[in-house]
């Protein structure tokens, strides 16, 4: 049998730091209070003009590439989960392949909003585990949100933020990858999301107009304030069951880093002590697809991950995508 296994982790926070008392003077109103209440953010860090995503992406590859010791050359795919993309066509992968030198690898992205890397690390798992020709595999997330933000818009640039984690995956004859499990409520695609710029609504002088004259991400429509602490359990439940694995076995478990509360009231629902959750969104704000594999790596470097532990991946965004995944930490 072959298995994937996480050999490293890495990330990338940008120089640029916006605290809740910044946006306040980009407001003119009063946030802080509520969004330390409600949300659990403090500030959120920013991509520089001259950045990219695919910039972000390499900074944390190559972190998590020197910790593995792997040299760009030996990787034989990359996948970059993202929804802010350098160019809607060709994918941000083959950008990252080019910058990082990893010249014997394949690309390909995947979009699954702020499920995306969850997603990617089911799908880089499941290559390995069914093809020896794949050894090395880099995944990462990364996230240049800010780009999409309308500044006057409260509801978003209060939350996003900008970043990419990523890890390395390798082949071996031990079980990592124990299984994930992914879903989505496509009928809430049309609540949040970046929705000019595509085939459905070009970017025109008339739609960009309705956006403060630039793509924007937006909340249009409400759904479910219970929709994560809903089917996150039930999610990781269904993962659970088919490893023959219990949430009592599991010893860190990663949320999407959206709200505090959320991670709360869903550890609460899984009757779970809050200290098996790592949570960043305090100190790094909301990195989509970007905020898991920064997590992890902010409780590995912290030593709260250690050999033989079982590390729970819960993941939802736009779309409404969902993923899920389980791990056997053996780095």
């Amino acid at each position: 049998m072959r298995y994937a296994n996480i050999l490293s982790t890495g990330r990338y926070v940008p120089e640029k730091l916006l605290t809740n008392a910044d946006v306040e003077k980009i407001l003119g109103e009063k946030v802080d209070e509520w969004l330390q209440q409600n949300v659990g953010i403090k500030q959120r860090h920013v991509m520089a003009d001259n950045q990219a995503t695919s910039d972000l992406a390499v900074a944390a590859a190559k972190e998590a590439l020197a910790r593995a010791k792997v040299d760009p050359k030996e990787l034989d795919l990359v996948l970059v989960a993202s929804d802010t993309p350098d160019y809607l066509s060709p994918g941000t992968s083959s950008v990252v392949q080019a910058k990082l030198g990893a010249v014997n690898a394949g690309t390909y992205d995947i979009n699954a909003a702020c499920a995306g890397w969850v997603t990617a690390l089911d799908v880089a798992s499941k290559t390995i585990s069914s093809d020896d020709s794949y050894q090395r595999i880099l995944v990462v997330g990364a996230y240049g949100m800010t780009r999409y933000v309308n500044w006057k818009d409260k509801k978003t640039c209060t939350l996003f933020a900008d970043g990419a984690g990523a890890v390395v995956l390798g082949a071996s004859d031990k079980p990592g990858f124990l299984g994930a499990k992914l879903l989505a409520n496509g009928e809430y695609h049309d609540a949040l999301g970046i929705y000019t710029g595509g085939t459905n609504r070009p970017a025109t002088a008339e739609t960009l107009a309705l956006t403060d004259g630039k793509p924007a991400v937006q909340f249009v429509r409400k759904f479910p304030s219970t929709f994560n602490t809903e089917r996150w359990p039930m999610l990781l439940d269904t993962l659970l069951k088919r490893a023959d694995q219990t949430l009592d076995d599991v010893k860190l478990f990663v949320f999407t880093q959206l709200n505090l509360r959320t991670i709360e009231a869903t550890m609460k629902a899984l009757n779970q002590p809050m200290e098996k959750a790592h949570y960043t969104m305090d100190k790094w704000g909301y990195t989509g697809s970007a905020c898991i594999p920064m997590t992890l790596d902010d409780a590995v470097v912290q030593g709260k991950v250690k050999k033989g532990d079982l590390v729970a991946f819960c993941a939802s965004g736009g779309g409404l995508a969902m993923a899920s995944a389980l791990y056997r930490w053996t780095a």
